[in-house]
């Protein structure tokens, strides 16, 4: 079929023209909208400029046609062929190209805003600051695709293949980018916040002053990453692989990276204000110095020496161990269930509910918590629902105020910013377990059962693996009494008993102290 005997059908109202050989063909600025051109032949067409909006092109065959600035807008390109066309500056939004094939196709400034790529085949392609906001590229090839200052946002990436594409100065944020493939892609100065990369592997990426605040990049695989003065504020980084990973001046304010492997990593200069140092693997890391500021600019450095940082960066989260002289009661599991919900309400410091071990005399609580400072002001709090509650709370002010006294008495011990973060949380502390015991009736449930009348041990261990005990009930391991004969007032006696604990030594209590791990907050 000739051109001219085309735009005569069409023109008179004919819009199915599938299977029509046009190659080669000049439609350049033809208005062609709604035809039909499925399993046409139009490779090496020129279509510039042309109207094909909600035309039927699948299976068509468009190799090296020229379609800059065309209209392909709602156009229906399912399994068209698009290898090396031009579509510069072309509309495509909310097209339809699912399993389409455009490799090495330009693409340079088109509008692919909720466009269905499905499973399209982008090989090689150049897509320079292209529109592809809320596109569908699930399972799509982008391998070695340049897509340098595009726009990508909320756009679908699950399980793309990217490897060795260009994203620097791409926007991805809050793009959905899980079990994606981007070994070896350039992600500079790209901005990645709030995307997910949750499991997608970034092996020997580029992601220098990327921007990845809030990113999900849970169990992702970093291996030789370059992240030099990334912005990973907030971000998820648990079970994370970061082998190898340059992370040199990196911002980590308030990440979460419990199960991340840095081993071999770099961190010199790292942003780690309120960011947890446990659970880490550090083996053979490198960091000379970090900074600790709240705004990372450099006002709080910690410098290491050696294998200091090893040290620093430490595999046990400090824990508070509440050890009760009895055997667990049902009903005492749903009372403090209750307690320790409602304390967590108020505390912001009770993150999780405590881990319980229970054998045949003894019954094991344990909390996890943030920082080594915040070690007393949490034991404060967690013994509330225990009849012991009174004891230990006087026994932690005492050695708070040893502490202190200390602090004052030798200014060499170079303890002054932990000892005032300590002292201010458990200050809060005190104000807040006043409010709780006004005001949670649940507390008062758990205070009435004989199990939480039991003698109990207050165990902290520090994040050097130091242990401190901070109350030990006289009779705690003295007796053991049938539970079920017991009567309220055997342990109302037990825990009145005229026997006084004796407080742990000075020098106890400032070992315990000195093996803290300060971070400020």
């Amino acid at each position: 079929m000739t051109v001219e005997e085309f735009l005569e059908q069409y023109a008179t109202g004919v819009l199915d023209f599938s299977g029509v050989d046009l190659a080669e063909a000049n439609l350049s600025g033809a208005k062609l909208s709604g035809v039909n051109f499925s399993d046409a032949n139009l490779s090496i067409v020129n279509l510039s400029g042309a109207n094909l909006s909600e035309a039927n092109l699948s299976n068509a065959k468009l190799n090296v046609a020229r379609l800059s600035g065309a209209n392909l807008c709602s156009a229906i390109l399912n399994n068209a062929s698009l290898n090396v066309a031009n579509l510069i500056r072309a509309d495509l939004g909310r097209a339809q190209l699912r399993g389409a094939s455009l490799i090495r196709a330009e693409l340079i400034r088109a509008d692919l805003s909720r466009t269905d790529l499905l499973e399209a085949d982008l090989t090689s392609a150049d897509l320079r600051e292209a529109t592809l906001r809320q596109a569908n590229l699930r399972h799509a090839n982008l391998s070695e695709a340049i897509l340098r200052g595009a726009s990508l946002t909320g756009a679908n990436l699950e399980k793309a293949n990217l490897n060795a594409s260009d994203l620097s100065h791409s926007d991805l944020s809050g793009a959905n980018l899980r079990d994606a493939e981007l070994r070896q892609a350039n992600l500079r100065h790209a901005n990645l916040s709030g995307a997910d990369l949750s499991r997608a592997n970034l092996r020997w990426a580029d992601l220098s002053g990327a921007n990845l605040r809030w990113a999900d990049l849970s169990a992702a695989k970093l291996s030789g990453a370059n992240l030099i003065g990334a912005d990973l504020s907030n971000a998820n980084l648990t079970n994370t692989i970061l082998i190898h990973a340059d992370l040199t001046q990196a911002k980590l304010i308030r990440a979460e990276w419990i199960g991340a492997d840095l081993t071999g990593a770099t961190l010199t200069g790292a942003k780690l204000y309120a960011t947890s140092r446990f659970g880490l693997k550090t083996e053979g890391m490198t960091c000379e110095w970090i900074d600790l500021s709240p705004a990372g600019d450099r006002s709080i450095i910690q410098n290491f020496h050696s294998e200091d940082s090893r040290d620093f960066f430490n595999e046990t989260p400090p824990t508070i161990r509440i050890i009760v002289d009895t055997a667990p009661e049902h009903e005492a599991n749903f009372a403090l269930a209750g307690a320790y919900y409602q304390i967590a309400q108020e505390y912001q410091g009770l993150k999780q509910p405590p881990s319980i071990e229970s054998g045949r005399r003894r019954t094991v609580f344990t909390f996890n918590v943030d920082s080594d400072e915040a070690l007393f002001s949490t034991a404060y709090i967690v013994i509330l629902p225990f009849l012991d509650a009174a004891s230990t709370q006087k026994n932690i002010s005492s050695m708070v105020e040893m502490i202190n006294s200390e602090v004052v008495a030798n200014p060499d011990l170079k303890l002054p910013q932990m000892v005032k973060q300590l002292n201010i949380l458990v200050e809060q502390a005190m104000s807040q377990a006043a409010t709780i015991k006004q005001m949670k009736k649940n507390i008062e449930v758990a205070a009435k059962l004989n199990f939480c009348k039991a003698p109990t041990q207050i165990v902290l261990t520090n994040s050097s693996a130091y242990t401190l005990i901070v109350h030990d009930n006289p009779s705690f391991g003295k007796r053991f009494i049938n539970r079920s004969a017991l009567k309220a007032s055997a342990y109302d006696y037990i825990s009145h008993e005229s026997t006084k604990y004796i407080l742990p030594s000075l020098n106890m209590v400032m070992d315990f102290v000195k093996g803290f791990h300060y971070i400020s907050h």
